[in-house]
């Protein structure tokens, strides 16, 4: 249930909290039971039971973190089943080189610089400097995506990055003008060591540029398939500022993003000074409660809202006799499958354009996954649409589907059909 009870309240007052080390939370909501949402089943797996943890998301007084209780072993998630390519979405491709071009003009980087990106995956985004001349190094604990890297050229040490790594890189003579980290900061259990590493590994007057979604577009959104277990954080400009200047560091400067349903992009610096940007938004959210526990109060509830919402649509639309697929075999389709608790034969395929997912199954309900052109061949009434963060690129790829009459379903901010 996502409503909170006494045993989450209770298991809640015991923890401490990722960034400041306070013990004593207060809860928001619990998912119940999840599977990792990246771990994709082969058809042997299928008659495997498969693990479950829980999901249980609670708050920091102290520093305004937003945070779940449940550490996962990172070598059960980023594992050979991490099927996660960025290269795969076209709207990220473009957002990524603008990211890059955008550096390499504001920091005058040129063949003397290095640029160290943490959770690199593919190359998606290094490639970029790459094709200007600039050194580069990504690091990152997947493997297959790392190999993915090399072969494009990206130099990829794969790796867990922290601050024993840290270390061992400027030990080598490594120092890096920009760091960059896109929506991974969120996905380290030792959220401290891992932002004191990135101190360690930069240069004096370097920058680091760190991507993450921004928990009131998550809260006010009602974003809540964006929790999973991979993601231990969800941050404010408060609870990082306060992470920041823990490890001596500051957040200088900010932008706010659309991607992701909604993101900052941060500029952190080793010297202070502070833009007007991060300024803003720290009023903003004193303004509007983020760093106080009532501005999560009612999220459950209208979690639970879009659960029922959800079953009672699909229901119905079963019960008239109507095929529904879903697109798109993404950590945030996990969640939202398995929460709203779709039944066998409900959702008969999932197609996704990753074709390393193909011929897989997602976790929990266990439905196959094909290639996109699956779609035009069985021509499905309803496909829910499960990335609905890609959710204009994905429809403008689906136009022949659309044009013969097939429909699409949007659950997040509430159900809606297109």
């Amino acid at each position: 249930m996502a409503n909170v009870n006494d045993r989450l309240n209770d298991k809640c007052a015991r923890a401490r909290c990722r960034s400041c080390q306070r013990v004593g939370l207060l809860a928001v909501m619990d998912l119940g039971l999840m599977p990792p949402s990246d771990g994709l089943l082969s058809a042997e797996q299928l008659e495997q039971p498969e693990d479950r943890y829980p999901l249980e998301v609670a708050f920091c007084p102290e520093c305004a973190l937003v945070q779940i209780l449940e550490t996962v072993p990172p070598e059960k998630l980023f594992t050979d089943r991490y099927q996660y390519y960025s290269s795969f979405s076209e709207a990220l491709l473009v957002h990524a080189r603008g990211n890059a071009l955008n550096l390499i003009d504001r920091y005058g980087l040129s063949p003397a610089s290095l640029v160290v990106e943490l959770a690199s995956n593919d190359g998606y985004l290094l490639r970029n400097f790459v094709a200007r001349g600039i050194p580069v190094l990504g690091i990152d604990p997947a493997p297959g995506q790392a190999r993915a890297a090399e072969r494009i050229g990206v130099r990829t040490l794969c790796a867990f990055f922290g601050r024993d790594l840290a270390a061992r890189l400027v030990d080598q003579g490594t120092r890096a003008d920009v760091i960059i980290a896109s929506n991974v900061l969120a996905h380290v259990a030792d959220t401290r060591g891992f932002v004191d590493g990135m101190g360690m590994l930069l240069k004096d007057e370097g920058t680091i540029v760190i991507e993450v979604p921004y928990v009131r577009d998550l809260i006010d959104q009602c974003e809540f398939d964006t929790i999973y277990h991979e993601h231990l954080c969800y941050f404010s400009v408060t609870s990082l500022d306060c992470l920041f200047r823990r490890s001596g560091l500051f957040l200088n400067d900010l932008e706010r993003l659309s991607i992701h349903g909604g993101s900052l992009r941060l500029y952190v610096n080793r010297h202070e000074n502070v833009q007007e940007p991060v300024r803003r938004m720290r009023d903003e959210e004193e303004r509007l409660s983020v760093n106080r526990h009532e501005y999560f109060r009612d999220f459950g509830v209208r979690v639970e809202g879009i659960r029922t919402a959800m079953r009672e649509l699909l229901t119905q639309l079963k019960a008239d006799g109507r095929r529904i697929a879903a697109y798109g075999a993404a950590a945030k389709g996990t969640i939202m499958l398995n929460y709203i608790g779709v039944e066998p034969g409900m959702i008969d395929f999932v197609v996704d354009r990753n074709v390393h997912k193909h011929g897989k199954y997602m976790p929990g309900v266990r439905i196959p996954i094909c290639e996109p052109s699956r779609l035009m061949e069985a021509m499905p009434d309803y496909v829910v649409l499960l990335p609905w963060n890609f959710r204009e690129e994905i429809l403008a790829q689906q136009t022949p589907y659309r044009n013969q009459g097939g429909k699409f379903i949007v659950p997040i901010p509430e159900p809606t059909v297109v």
